[in-house]
């Protein structure tokens, strides 16, 4: 403990309220288990010593089997104790939800009236962190930051494999998916810089996936912001992909510009030219899948929700040439495409398509 002394133990002395609360629930969950472990510890010890083959002097009672004194105290001290670990893990587990809105910036200090939370989308890479700020249209590689006192609005992706954001100076532990978009509510109640990376082993990079996050008072942090914004490239779909290859120890970045329906994109897994968005797949799923009532079904659905920037392709497989053509008749769309059972072919742009990726 002694050459521990000089450590910074941040979970349990954070910068953000969230991991603040944690920290406390950590401690208080810590010190209600003492209360049984070290009395068993100490009583171990005792009838140990007391006990012990030398002592003649110990009482010895060889007909002993039973105390209903003892058998209370045995069995309802731990009980007492499991149901107040309960009732704090109960409650502390719905108010610390990370999808849960924040109603507090600090103890004792509620959101301000009018406040709306810093919005920021977050995209686990290999082997790097994206943060896009739809709200300034900019983006950052390794490096965010956030003013101090607001709160923060997450949404969280992958690109590839699962991987976790963690920073624990602000808040707990969050996985972030390919296809999928969690979230995380934190703020930041002091400035500094602290430090975040992934918990998930994630690959070769996977030591290198760290980057700084900067608490800034609003002043410092409309500097960040112009300061990012004044960057010359711009990410979009094909910066994406070049970022989205398998680097290491990447240095910060800045993206001056941002598309904005990248981050819904990256969501989907489209973000590839000619590639369906899983919203699409979804939106056919629903309306009955590929066949020819699923696809003129879902025609409909498709034209006023996908994405829109890419190639007019659509996969066309798990259905017979008759069935595309029905559905291409029925959505008014081109009257005979070339088609295979299991195959996936460009459609003509018309009046309607039966997809729009």
């Amino acid at each position: 403990m002694a050459a521990l002394s000089g450590c910074n133990l941040v979970v349990l002395n954070p910068a953000g309220d969230v991991a603040s609360q944690q920290g406390d629930l950590v401690v208080i969950s810590t010190l209600l288990m003492l209360l049984i472990i070290v009395p068993v510890m100490a009583l171990t010890v005792l009838f140990a010593w007391r006990y012990r083959q030398s002592n003649n002097t110990a009482r010895y009672e060889p007909d002993w089997d039973h105390s209903t004194q003892l058998e209370l105290v045995i069995w309802a001290a731990p009980l007492l104790i499991i149901i107040c670990l309960g009732a704090i893990t109960w409650v502390t587990t719905h108010k610390l939800d990370p999808y849960r809105p924040l109603d507090r910036i600090a103890a004792g200090k509620p959101v301000p009236a009018g406040v709306k939370p810093l919005e920021v989308q977050v995209v686990a890479l290999d082997w790097k962190w994206l943060f896009v700020y739809p709200e300034y249209g900019i983006a950052s590689v390794n490096e965010m930051a956030a003013p101090v006192d607001r709160p923060i609005r997450f949404s969280l992706t992958a690109s590839t494999v699962m991987n976790s954001f963690y920073v624990p100076a602000l808040a707990g532990m969050i996985y972030a998916m390919p296809g999928m978009e969690t979230k995380l509510h934190a703020v930041i109640n002091e400035p500094g810089t602290y430090k975040g990376f992934s918990s998930n082993y994630s690959g070769a990079g996977f030591s290198h996936m760290r980057f700084a996050f900067h608490g800034l008072s609003n002043q410092d942090f409309d500097g960040w912001v112009a300061k990012v914004k004044s960057a010359a490239n711009p990410l979009d779909r094909t910066a994406y992909l070049a970022l989205e290859k398998p680097s290491e120890a990447v240095p910060v970045q800045h993206f001056g510009t941002v598309d904005p329906k990248l981050f819904n994109a990256v969501v989907n897994l489209c973000v590839r030219p000619g590639t369906m968005c899983m919203s699409d797949m979804a939106a056919i799923d629903r309306a009955g899948g590929l066949n020819a009532g699923g696809m003129a079904a879902a025609n409909g659905i498709l034209r006023a929700n996908t994405l829109t920037g890419f190639p007019d392709t659509q996969p066309t497989g798990l259905c017979t040439v008759a069935e595309a053509v029905e559905a291409a008749a029925n959505s008014g769309a081109v009257q005979r495409p070339t088609v295979t059972p299991i195959s996936a072919s460009a459609v003509t742009a018309g009046p309607q398509r039966l997809a729009n990726p």
